[in-house]
């Protein structure tokens, strides 16, 4: 059985390569980081197959044992995670070849976010998973600032104050935790929270789904996310776009319902709930608002991780499945939205909704793979986009939460007019038709967004099979075997 140690250890020891090897023979970064890559692959499909098909994979760093030591869980529920990381760093890196940027530095940096990513989805330590956070947050804020604009260095610097007060405020989290309770393994915390006093234990669960709602950008935490989206290159912003807010989303899924429930259960679903709507009305309105496609890109996120987090609200075994799916479905499509946005900037210099008009009958089949990515983030059948608001929805209805199921249609139909304008332009809007390529693009980049959005199409009937995946795991929350944590 492979170690699930190696899913972190070499994408970081792997990310010194580029770096160093670039300044003794120019242009080694990409393959290198390639090669890295893919066997980070390979390493994470076969953990995450192993944990699927029948026990969570564990394993305790240097044979330490908890609490003491560092424990790494590959289960139900990560395991989508850890491939989900490894195969779009891979896509997006396919992209980079020509997109850009293009330095040993950047690689590096682009292998330290991975390596990063992966710990924060595979450590069973809420200390180690804020290590796990400031290590990908670092290298965000440096792959943000790698475009050669002034906008971009001050976007990554917003990013940068604004990342340092989240991960501030989960680490105060993390130390009320261990105060009330003696130990920072999620397993011992789960088992020791019923006993410890409330004050302390409904202190570090504010200040933990607080510093990660930065992170997951939700309203009105999310001021550097359209900043740091719109001013970085396209390949990182699609690789943000589609990894850094979805593993803070897992980090706050997992804790929420595998260390604190019944922590102040009404309180803070209701704060969290105000929070996704809050996400889901004002993230619409701002990405209708933006002329930027990037930019209403960005806000549109906001609406996205809103309904995510309805789902960890509702937390039935249906709810929890959808918001599962909507994650990882986000995921594909805004990193293919992203890598769409860049790619119609260097072949026809357009970045505006009105720059949009009529760019169908210019750039026919990138359109088309536009506008299946936007379908799917309105939540169209048979998209992924539409499987997992589906069973948030649904479970919703089971729980008999009807705010929550229609805070989920709400989402819908305001995708559908602030996409819905996009894609107007695009096919209804008088533009230049005769007006050629301005720039030209690798076949890696056409291939980066043609997977996504053949994944769009793929994933929509995967939500039957998350739910089969994640039932062992889900029927064990109320005996406190909670999200495969607790032995």
């Amino acid at each position: 059985m492979i170690d699930p140690a190696l899913l972190v250890a070499v994408p970081l020891a792997g990310s010194a390569l580029p770096a160093v090897a670039s300044r003794l023979r120019p242009r080694t970064g990409w393959p290198l980081a390639l090669g890295v890559l893919l066997v980070q692959s390979v390493l994470a499909v076969w953990v995450a197959a192993a944990a699927l098909a029948g026990d969570p994979v564990r394993t305790q760093v240097a044979g330490i044992p908890a609490p003491f030591g560092i424990g790494l869980l590959v289960d139900a529920l990560s395991a989508p995670f850890v491939v989900l990381i490894a195969l779009a760093a891979l896509a997006v890196l396919a992209y980079t070849r020509r997109g850009g940027p293009r330095s040993g530095a950047f690689y590096s940096l682009y292998l330290l976010l991975i390596g990063g990513l992966t710990g924060v989805c595979v450590t069973t330590d809420v200390f180690n998973l804020y290590v796990f956070l400031e290590i990908s947050g670092l290298a965000s804020y440096g792959m943000v600032a790698q475009a050669d604009r002034g906008a971009a260095a001050l976007a990554a610097l917003k990013y940068l104050l604004v990342g340092t007060v989240g991960a501030s405020l989960y680490l105060f989290g993390v130390g009320y935790a261990y105060v009330a309770t003696g130990t920072l393994d999620m397993a011992a915390l789960r088992a020791a929270l019923p006993a410890a006093s409330d004050p302390l234990a409904l202190a570090a669960l504010g200040l933990m789904v607080l510093g990660l709602s930065v992170k997951v950008a939700l309203f009105p935490l999310h001021t550097w996310k359209p900043d740091a989206y719109e001013a970085a290159p396209p390949g990182v912003a699609a690789l943000l776009a589609a990894l850094a807010s979805t593993v803070a989303a897992y980090a706050l899924g997992r804790l929420l319902l595998a260390v604190f429930p019944g922590v102040a259960e009404a309180v803070v679903d209701a704060a969290l709930l105000g929070l996704a709507a809050a996400s889901i009305v004002a993230g619409s309105l701002l990405a209708y608002r933006s002329e930027s496609v990037a930019r209403l890109l960005a806000y549109s996120s906001l609406a996205q991780f809103g309904i995510v987090v309805v789902g960890f609200v509702v937390a039935t075994p249906t709810a929890i499945a959808g918001s599962v799916v909507h994650l990882i479905g986000h995921a594909v499509m805004k990193a293919g939205s992203f890598l769409v946005v860049g790619l119609l900037a260097r072949t026809h210099d357009v970045r505006t909704v009105a720059e949009y008009a009529g760019l169908a009958r210019r750039s026919p089949y990138v359109s088309a793979g536009f506008a299946v990515l936007a379908l799917g983030l309105i939540g169209i059948p048979p998209t992924v986009g539409f499987a997992g608001k589906f069973y948030i929805a649904l479970g919703a209805i089971e729980a008999g939460s009807w705010t929550a199921a229609a805070l989920v249609l709400a989402s819908t139909l305001f995708g559908l007019v602030y996409l819905g304008r996009v894609l107007e332009r695009m096919y209804v809007g008088e533009g230049d038709t005769h007006a050629g390529p301005t720039g030209a693009a690798s076949p890696g980049m056409y291939a980066a967004v043609a997977v996504a959005v053949l994944a769009t199409l793929a994933l929509g009937g995967v939500g039957p099979l998350v739910e089969g995946w994640l039932a062992p795991v889900l029927d064990g929350l109320d005996a406190g075997l909670a999200m495969g944590v607790v032995p």
